[in-house]
């Protein structure tokens, strides 16, 4: 008898993280062989368990999901990754395939679609949108990149372009974070020059007029 394919849940949500996990083991017989709230807790597991699977959420205690993604991806390459978000894909997906994800899937969607892009990983092949497909298949011929500098950001720096595009001050964004308003700020000076935006408020516009063009 086959040994049952292992997961893992990496979300800051207790009880999302325990529906998630039912789901699967009921859906698709696989072993949850651990839950994490933050980044640390999932390495530690994962240090542990070896799980086939990881599903990841983006926005993480102390530490973006993408990091984690990327860090994963580095130290343990045969884990699959699917990242989960509330966020709508033109926001990350690209960002999350290319940290080394197999798939993305926003959290207002069905249960079934969950189900459907778990089983899709673990058979090999990519749980993404066509819509994805193509914006990353522009990147990957440079047009992409060409025409949209926002995706010169790093992630960090793309996190902190997203929260000032919902409206968030520097204050607010420190405390989502968990860093200091220092450097928030210095983020924030970072992205102004890569975008080559000269003040504080027109940083403000040009998010905001960003966010709404990919929604």
């Amino acid at each position: 008898m086959p040994l049952k394919k292992k997961f893992i849940v990496v979300d800051d949500h207790p009880l999302y993280r325990s529906g998630v996990s039912a789901l699967i083991k009921q859906e698709l017989d696989l072993e949850c062989v651990g839950e994490a709230a933050s980044p640390g807790e999932a390495m530690e597991i994962i240090e542990k368990s070896h799980p086939d699977l990881a599903i990841i959420d983006i926005s993480l205690q102390q530490q973006n999901g993408l990091e984690l993604v990327s860090a994963l991806k580095a130290s343990y390459p045969r884990i699959l990754m699917l990242v989960v978000s509330m966020h709508e894909e033109n926001l990350y997906g690209e960002r999350a395939v290319k940290a080394g994800a197999r798939g993305y899937i926003m959290k207002h969607q069905r249960p079934e679609s969950l189900v459907e892009a778990v089983r899709t990983i673990l058979a090999g092949n990519i749980a993404i949108s066509d819509n994805l497909k193509n914006r990353l298949f522009e990147s990957l011929v440079g047009h992409q990149r060409s025409v949209d500098p926002v995706q010169d950001l790093s992630n960090r720096e793309f996190e902190v372009f997203s929260m000032i595009s919902r409206g968030n001050g520097a204050s607010e964004i420190a405390d989502h974070m968990n860093l200091s308003v220092k450097t928030i700020n210095t983020y924030q000076e970072n992205i102004k020059e890569k975008l080559g935006i000269p003040s504080a408020s027109e940083l403000r516009k040009f998010a905001v007029d960003w966010a709404t063009r990919q929604t």
